[in-house]
């Protein structure tokens, strides 16, 4: 699951500010601020960056600092509003229901890869296979078919459904008539 700029900058907002003094969340801002623009010219600047361990796109890294500003400046406006010493993120409806919302896609992303790793699971049991029947061979199976109104690929399947593997590797099927 892939998370958006905006996403991230609310999830790391919740967390590091949760306890935060008006006084901290104002700094908060103005860092976020001096990030925003440091990273914004990042991209024009002649000169190579260099980001240590981590090689990152400039532009992501622009978006990332610009969408934590916004949310700083969210957080220091609604304390402002509100009239809170300290920023309680359980309290911030909107930033509540935005973790909501992130934690339903989460859960949703997490049941479909649980879902798709079943099926490939399934799928690892299945064999798919092209017959090719001889005409002799194919005219028999044809004529079982439609007697049993069946396709001829459905009797092939009730064929494959039936088949034994001895212990010496012979491969046999017990007379059947087929079926729907």
């Amino acid at each position: 699951m892939i998370w958006s700029s905006e996403d991230v900058a609310r999830d790391v907002v919740r967390r590091q500010g949760a306890g935060m003094s008006v006084v901290r969340v104002a700094e908060a801002v103005a860092q976020a601020a001096v990030r925003e623009r440091e990273t914004a010219e990042e991209p024009r600047s002649p000169r190579p960056v260099e980001r240590g361990l981590v090689a990152s796109d400039p532009a992501e890294l622009a978006a990332m600092w610009a969408a934590r500003h916004a949310e700083w400046r969210r957080v220091q406006a609604l304390m402002a509003a509100s009239g809170w010493a300290v920023y309680e993120p359980e309290r911030d409806s909107a930033g509540s229901a935005w973790a909501a919302e992130r934690e339903a896609r989460r859960e949703q992303a997490l049941a479909a890869h649980a879902a798709f790793q079943e099926q490939r699971r399934e799928a690892a049991d299945e064999v798919r296979a092209e017959v090719w029947v001889g005409a002799g061979p194919g005219r028999l199976l044809r004529q079982a078919a439609a007697r049993a109104g069946m396709t001829p690929q459905e009797v092939l399947e009730q064929l494959a459904s039936r088949v034994v593997v001895r212990e010496d590797g012979a491969v046999s099927v017990e007379p059947f008539i087929p079926s729907r």
